[in-house]
């Protein structure tokens, strides 16, 4: 049982890691796109989309005290 313990707190952890970092990508990528003035273009968009999936992701995770509150 600590074995199956350990190993879903290990893929929560790598899950984590893995949300927060594509959150900070996607947020560059439209930083570089806004710099660009391409606020409009489809990709933008998408970005915005996923960008907004990701935000409530790791509100979920703040909401349950299982990380840091850092959004901005």
């Amino acid at each position: 049982m600590e074995k199956d313990n350990q190993k879903r707190l290990e893929a929560f952890e790598k899950m984590l890691a893995s949300v927060s970092e594509e959150y900070n990508d996607i947020v560059s990528r439209m930083e570089r796109l806004k710099a660009q003035e391409k606020v409009k273009s489809v990709t933008y968009q998408q970005l915005l989309a996923r960008k907004l999936m990701y935000t409530n992701m790791l509100a979920l995770y703040e909401l349950y005290d299982l990380r840091d509150k850092q959004l901005k």
